[in-house]
């Protein structure tokens, strides 16, 4: 009996060999709960753990709903094929892998892609080799210019194409016919001869992550009419969008001794450079542009990722798109910003190891970056320059989701433009449909209607309050949770609780349109003659009260509705503790910090 191309009796050993949780344990921090192992899922963005692993072989994924056994891990995980997964399977516990049979497409196949990866095995040790002959001084030369040290030669398997047909000759001495030469990428033919495509350039071999050759990026060591770098075209095993140079070296590493973060760069001089410099686990893609894939591998390897693209214009927008693409995967992101003009190496070889370290450990969250970048394409000197710098770093802000990771920024922005704090977020809520949404919640949410007809009937008791936490009153109670008491007016609760001066006010709100704060900043010591602390408390639980008696109506009438015996013994212990609140007035059991 045969299952993809294996014996089922082998696969089902090779899987009793290999324990799931173990495998998995491997790759990601399991966490026992019950009968089941929990994880945050390695296929999808989430931050509460619904991938599960059970003893009996399987996992599956709440959220997303990917499942299978510890093939299909490794083989969605690795990134890899079927056999793939199985060799490495194999491999982990010393068994030997029997003949793969399959359908003849399926077997032609594997057998291509086994040819290519070995034709390219052959391929880069013999261009290493070209490297220290005399005939190579070109790059030799170069290689002096750059400062390459042996070890880095070794460490990226740097080589050297002697010319159009030498590795030709050489791979048809390895057995190698021209076509596996074209499927690998190597070779290519014109008027019916055939021409190595990577002539005469210095070669940076590409790894996968299983260190094996895919690939080769080329530079020309001579001013020419072509492109000064050049990769392998796409193949079975080679595809621009998926590969990462330097990820091979970052896996072992994280392999031997973890790792914190991933720095990427641009080009591969940039991988050398920095490796030179220490930071080990600097990568680039192939070019400028991250793409999703880059995104999903990266992040198998750290969820922590420093951009460190050129100080250029396309490094900026090459760093732009790159922020949108990890933080879609859930990547945590962090921008270093170059001087203008200037990329890795440069930046190593004019400040040393401290200057880019310096840089790196001053880099920029995403929206700072961004919000940054934006400044010198405005003139915050004119009324037109302000709006318009506004209306953009808003749309960056927005993307944030949340006001407790907007409002820092809309501070900044305010402090860049002077434009009161209520006029960026009432245009923040307009970004997008957003107002249109908040009206919807705010017209479907009851609480927030029961909230707005409570604070109402208390108008002078909240006045009181705000009053004397704006000016700084000492009877205030400094234990309470100001925020969860007064939800609705949490903004200007903050700016109280940070100290800052009344007239302040002026600069983070709009006072005229906001009828509460300016009744506040209107207060006098008249205002206060009854400021004392028992006042102050009495003025707290008048709040306090109408919360817990509303909450005490709701739960009457659940207890009323509800037949469940256990339920309706844990609705009357929260009754009999709000009875008791209400009648000691026991204000320490509720919004204490």
């Amino acid at each position: 009996m045969q299952n993809k191309g294996y014996p089922a009796d082998w696969l089902y050993q090779l899987k009793q060999k290999n324990d799931i949780v173990s495998i998995i344990g491997k790759y990601i921090h399991l966490e026992k709960k019950g009968g089941k192992y929990w994880a945050c899922c390695p296929f999808h963005n989430e931050k509460t753990p619904s991938f599960t692993v059970s003893d009996e072989g399987l996992f599956y994924c709440f959220g997303c709903k990917e499942s299978g056994d510890v093939i299909s891990f490794v083989q969605k995980y690795e990134s890899c094929d079927f056999p793939e997964a199985v060799a490495l399977l194999a491999k982990n516990v010393g068994m030997e892998v029997p003949e793969f049979t399959a359908d003849k497409e399926v077997v032609l196949k594997k057998q291509t892609k086994e040819r290519v990866l070995k034709l390219l095995d052959c391929a880069y040790k013999h261009y290493q080799e070209n490297l220290y002959l005399y005939q190579a001084k070109k790059a030799q030369d170069y290689i002096k210019l750059r400062g390459f040290t042996r070890r880095e030669l070794e460490d990226f398997k740097l080589g050297y194409s002697l010319g159009w047909t030498e590795m030709i000759e050489y791979l048809r001495r390895q057995g190698f016919t021209y076509k596996e030469m074209m499927d690998a990428g190597v070779v290519n033919a014109k008027n019916d001869s055939y021409y190595d495509v990577m002539a005469e350039r210095l070669m940076f071999p590409i790894f996968n992550a299983f260190n094996e050759c895919v690939g080769f990026s080329a530079r020309a060591l001579e001013k020419t009419d072509m492109a000064k770098y050049k990769n392998t075209a796409e193949t079975v095993v080679f595809q621009k969008g998926r590969v990462v140079f330097g990820i091979n070296l970052v896996k072992a590493i994280k392999q031997q001794q973890g790792i914190d973060n991933i720095i990427i760069v641009e080009g591969q001089i940039d991988v050398i450079a920095m490796h030179r410099a220490g930071f080990k686990t600097t990568v680039a893609c192939m070019g400028t542009a991250l793409t999703k894939e880059n995104a999903k591998e990266l992040k198998k390897l750290s969820n922590n990722i420093i951009l460190c693209f050129d100080g250029d214009t396309a490094g900026v927008k090459a760093t732009i798109k790159s922020i949108d693409i990890l933080k879609e995967e859930g990547v945590n992101v962090m921008v270093a910003v170059l001087p203008e003009g200037k990329d890795p190496d440069e930046v190593l070889k004019e400040s040393g190891k401290e200057g880019i370290e310096r840089i790196i450990y001053n880099a920029l969250p995403p929206t700072d970056y961004l919000i940054k970048s934006e400044l010198k394409n405005f003139d915050l000197n004119t009324a037109d320059g302000k709006g318009r710098f506004a209306k953009v770093a808003l749309e960056h802000i927005s993307k944030l989701g949340s006001s407790s990771a907007e409002d820092p920024y809309l501070d900044k922005v305010r402090a860049l433009t002077n434009i009161p704090i209520d006029v960026l977020r009432r245009d923040l809520d307009k970004l997008e449909g957003r107002e249109v949404i908040n009206a919807k919640k705010q017209e479907k949410s009851q609480d927030e209607k029961v909230i707005i007809s409570r604070e109402n009937g208390n108008i002078r008791a909240i006045r009181f309050i705000l009053g004397a936490l704006i000016y700084k009153k000492p009877f205030v109670n400094k234990n309470i949770d100001y925020k969860k008491l007064l939800p609705r007016y949490s903004d200007i609760i903050e700016k109280a609780l940070q100290g800052i001066a009344v007239s302040s006010y002026f600069d983070y709100f709009d006072v005229e349109t906001n009828q509460m704060l300016k009744d506040c900043l209107s207060m006098g010591d008249v205002d206060f003659k009854e400021g004392n602390e028992r006042y102050f408390n009495e003025c707290v639980w008048s709040i306090v009260s109408v919360k817990l008696m509303e909450e005490q109506a709701l739960l009457t009438e659940k207890f009323k509705t509800s037949e469940d015996k256990q339920q309706r013994m844990q609705i009357m212990q929260q009754l009999n503790t709000i009875n008791k609140a209400l009648r000691e007035k026991k204000l320490e059991d509720y919004y204490v910090r």
